[in-house]
């Protein structure tokens, strides 16, 4: 179920923990640094003026509350780790519109865009620092240690990423060992940090990588086929930057005509029209179905970890409406 706004209930309630905790993280900061790292959040707009909200869908940090009262603790009282893992994201995020140049984010300027490059190089380096801050007031050393285990792993699968960019064809396995490292493993850490039961967090970490596949291959499918006007980014976009997405490398990998078309769309610049050819080869290779499949099978994979859990029955229900929105999303 989903509120008028599309956002399920569980995500709205989180707010009112999370919003106020992200402005106090990043308060800390001060100066110039509060500003960008508050219009990266969404928290205030370029000159610093509150919005009263935060942008994004604070999916990550909304699981970490989620699986905490799944499993029978306060939400309240891991709101430094849930405020950890949406910094870290957030830094992700910034860093990565630098090296993709994208300068459209959340319908606004992305933060180099309005601030520049170094501003938000340095700004993402903040975001990462607080992150590390926030988890240590609260979490067990291993803990930290594992949300730096994290940030190890995202680095190699964004590495991967823009490797990719420049390799002519990659395998479905090594398409999904990216997707694992860029999106999978920060969304298991977000499941895991909200667990305090030691010998549950493995479960909840492999249930939330599952699950960051499966939104993963949901993003990438709404990199080609997603509305400009609720996505934020431009019809296309992932095609235009001859980005190795999920549905592009399934649909290269099939023996069939509109593959090997594609792959001489994709041996050269792409105009316009060469963009909208490449969708519709994409989607007739079955490049568009395998990826379907493939997110509603890591949605399965996902629960089967939890499935023999004795888990709270209200934030269990809240957990199954996140995990379907995850995947049946258009933004």
């Amino acid at each position: 179920m989903t509120t008028a706004v599309g956002l399920p209930p569980a995500v709205l309630s989180a707010r009112t923990l999370l919003v106020p905790a992200l402005h106090r993280w990043t308060a800390r900061l001060g100066g110039h640094l509060s500003t960008t790292c508050g219009y990266q959040l969404g928290l205030c707009t370029a000159d610093g003026t509150p919005t009263g909200t935060v942008g994004g869908k604070l999916i990550r940090p909304v699981f970490t509350l989620l699986c905490a009262a799944a499993t029978g603790t306060d939400p309240a009282g891991v709101v430094p780790a849930a405020v950890a893992v949406e910094l870290l994201h957030n830094a992700s995020l910034v860093h990565d519109d630098i090296m993709d140049g994208d300068r459209e984010r959340r319908h606004r300027p992305t933060l180099w865009a309005r601030f520049g490059v170094p501003a938000a190089i340095l700004a993402g380096d903040a975001l990462i620092a607080l992150a590390f801050e926030a988890l240590a007031t609260s979490a067990p050393v291993a803990d930290v240690a594992h949300l730096a285990t994290t940030l190890r792993l995202l680095a190699r699968g964004q590495e991967d990423d823009l490797r990719f960019e420049r390799l002519a064809r990659v395998g479905v396995a090594e398409s999904t060992g990216m997707i694992v490292g860029k999106t999978g493993v920060l969304l298991g850490a977000a499941c895991r940090l909200g667990v305090t039961r030691a010998d549950w967090q493995p479960r909840f970490d492999a249930f939330g990588t599952h699950l960051g596949v499966a939104f993963q291959l949901a993003d990438d499918l709404l990199g080609i086929w997603g509305d400009p006007a609720v996505t934020g980014k431009p019809a296309g976009a992932d095609l235009r930057a001859h980005k190795q997405s999920a549905p592009v490398v399934a649909a290269l990998a099939a023996d069939v005509p509109a593959a090997r078309e594609l792959a001489r769309l994709y041996a050269a610049p792409l105009s316009e029209a060469d963009v909208a050819r490449a969708s519709a080869l994409v989607e007739e290779a079955g490049g568009r179905a395998a990826t379907e499949a493939e997110a509603a099978r890591r949605l399965d994979l996902a629960w089967s970890h939890l499935e023999d859990l004795d888990l709270d029955p209200t934030a269990h229900t809240h957990l199954r409406a996140l995990t379907a929105s995850v995947v049946d999303r258009d933004h």
